[in-house]
């Protein structure tokens, strides 16, 4: 599929969420509706219920929804998927809490174009649960990562991390919304980096990105 002609010299988002879409907001009040350069080409999801495309519609966002049972199998799903970013010109692919695992198929059409927001301080706790295998474990600090994706599971480059202490009575769902704080303030800014060309990759640690 041939990329959409884009005239307006801004730098395009396509953004995948399955449920609320909280990041996709805070994404949408300080990049798209702010004068940064930056706007949201397109927000997809898998789950037509999720209240985020509700948020994109409000913005005037284009949406497109991708139920996995529509596809004979992951592959099509995300080709399909794929297909669509590109029609819309999409720069850059943010995972905003979107619940599955992208495919290989679709990380070769975005090679180093995707990234991916991660409740933990990466390398540590990787996986579907995160703060809950935190508390579990009895640290006492946790944090918010945000990196490229790869074909790993949260193996991908680090572009932003910020600690979150985990206090003495906190319960998973307390710790969930300081982490979410931190979600809203790192994502854009790691977004303004890459759209700002501020970003290289250090050949010598595949885990890290130099700003």
């Amino acid at each position: 599929m041939n990329r959409t002609e884009d005239t307006t010299g801004l730098f395009r988002l396509g953004v995948l969420v399955s449920g609320s879409g909280s990041n996709l907001q805070s994404i949408i009040d300080s990049l798209h509706e702010g004068g940064s350069g930056i706007e949201v080409a397109l927000v997809i999801s898998d789950n037509l219920q999720a209240y985020g495309l509700k948020r994109a519609t409000i913005a005037g966002i284009p949406t497109a929804v991708f139920p996995l049972g529509d596809f004979a199998d992951r592959a099509a799903h995300d080709l399909a998927m794929a297909d669509e970013l590109d029609r819309h010109g999409v720069d850059l692919v943010v995972l905003a809490g979107y619940m599955l695992l992208v495919t290989p198929a679709f990380l070769k059409r975005f090679p180093r174009r995707v990234i991916n927001l991660h409740p933990s301080l990466l390398p540590a706790f990787p996986g579907d649960t995160p703060i809950e295998d935190t508390m579990d474990y009895g640290a006492r600090v946790t944090g918010v990562t945000v990196h490229f994706v790869d074909e790993g599971t949260d193996t991908g480059p680090i572009i932003l991390q910020e600690a979150v202490e985990i206090k003495y009575n906190d319960t998973v769902d307390s710790l969930r919304e300081r982490i979410h704080t931190v979600e809203h303030r790192l994502l854009p800014r790691a977004i303004e980096l890459i759209a700002g060309g501020r970003l290289r990759f250090d050949e010598d640690n595949p885990r890290r990105v130099l700003a």
